[in-house]
């Protein structure tokens, strides 16, 4: 029985090996963005889905309206989704300083208002790029230009950029910002071998014509989340060579961590939803085998406890877990500027795998708490 279960955790080891190896390959591939001095000529519009941000709102409007970026080719929109404080106010503010407000106002129940949010702005915006982030975020002065940039030279569908946290207050915000930058890592790897998988709307451009041609969020406009995932699964399916990633510290956007586990919790429950409307069966498989691979560490520790054997292929599997994952957080968190964040890896190691094991189930059965409203 022990030689059995030893060799399917090998086997579920060596698989899981060659996935973070074909990560580090991914991120290998996307080359460091420079981008070429020129005078731009596209026009975008920057989306922001803002409810109840009274108190972040007016940092991410400055941040934007800071933006080294022709003023007539740019288009800010804030649609304020039902807020009950004064978001909504502080937006129009700004008005003289041609920051749209929109106002969403739906009668019936819905359980995705983030993507009736942002497709309502679309079908009002002028311009012919469409960049979204949220309502929490910071940028600098060159983030815009930066997008801009390789969209006019490679004229990507779609692009993916950075978004990482900062200004981190506790161990546990920390601890996020290192397993956060392993899954933008891991979204922009799988962008490098041409096969894109995930992404974040915190971070997100694409044109609007390629928008509509897809049939925007039709499809999965009944899920709370999924704005960015489940959109770039359906322009890869159509272009699926045309999506890319921003390789550069200009664009990153940068956002804060969860203050508690509860919040933490609600917020991966979310992103998880996502997957039960995966229809592209590599990336399914990827995460079953991923989460297998997680399930098989917790299973044989938990066997461990009882038959002493269990607990020396547990060693064996975290491990070869903690070293392959360093190999690929050492180039994630170069980029980031945060490789001091590596220590925390034995720590991150262990509680990924309670973390991994809980939220693929918990993610897609039941309901969450978004923004003060329980969806599915």
């Amino acid at each position: 029985m022990l030689n059995l279960i030893s060799l399917l955790s090998a086997a579920l080891t060596l698989i899981y090996g060659f996935l973070v190896l074909n990560f580090i390959r991914g991120w290998h591939n996307l080359i460091y963005f420079t981008p070429k001095k020129s005078d731009p000529q596209t026009r975008v519009s920057i989306i922001v889905a803002a409810r109840d941000e009274e108190a972040n709102i007016n940092k991410t409007i400055d941040d934007l309206i800071a933006q080294q970026y022709p003023k007539a080719l740019t288009e800010i929109i804030i649609i304020d989704d039902h807020s009950t404080d004064r978001t909504a106010e502080i937006v129009l503010s700004y008005a003289d300083q041609h920051v749209k407000l929109i106002k969403l106002n739906e009668d019936r129940a819905l359980n995705s208002y983030k993507k009736k949010a942002i497709q309502t702005a679309i079908g009002t915006c002028t311009g012919d790029l469409i960049i979204t982030t949220d309502a929490d975020c910071r940028m600098g002065a060159e983030w815009l230009a930066t997008i801009v940039n390789l969209y006019e030279e490679k004229k990507y569908k779609m692009i993916s950029s950075p978004v990482a946290y900062f200004q981190e207050k506790s161990f546990f915000e920390r601890l996020q910002s290192l397993e956060f930058l392993y899954l933008i890592g891991l979204g922009a790897s799988t962008i490098g071998n041409k096969q894109p998988s995930t992404c974040n709307g915190a971070n997100l451009a694409y044109e609007k014509t390629t928008f509509y041609e897809v049939g925007g969020f039709q499809g999965i406009d009944d899920l709370a989340s999924g704005d960015d995932e489940l959109l770039l699964h359906k322009i890869a399916a159509k272009y699926p060579d045309q999506i890319g990633f921003l390789k550069n510290r200009e664009a990153i956007v940068y956002t804060h961590a969860k203050e508690t586990l509860g919040s933490f919790i609600q917020q991966r429950k979310r992103w998880a939803s996502k997957s039960t409307r995966y229809k592209n069966k590599a990336i399914i498989v990827l995460g079953v085998l991923i989460w297998i691979f997680n399930l098989s560490i917790l299973a044989n520790f938990i066997t461990g406890l009882f038959i002493p054997g269990f607990l020396s292929i547990t060693f064996y599997q975290l491990l070869v877990k903690m070293i392959l994952e360093t190999l690929f957080l050492w180039d994630v968190t170069g980029f980031a500027k945060r490789r001091s964040l590596l220590i925390l890896i034995p720590v991150l190691n262990i509680l990924h795998v309670l973390y991994m094991v809980y939220i693929g189930i918990a993610g897609n059965s039941g309901k969450y708490n978004w923004k003060g409203r329980m969806v599915r």
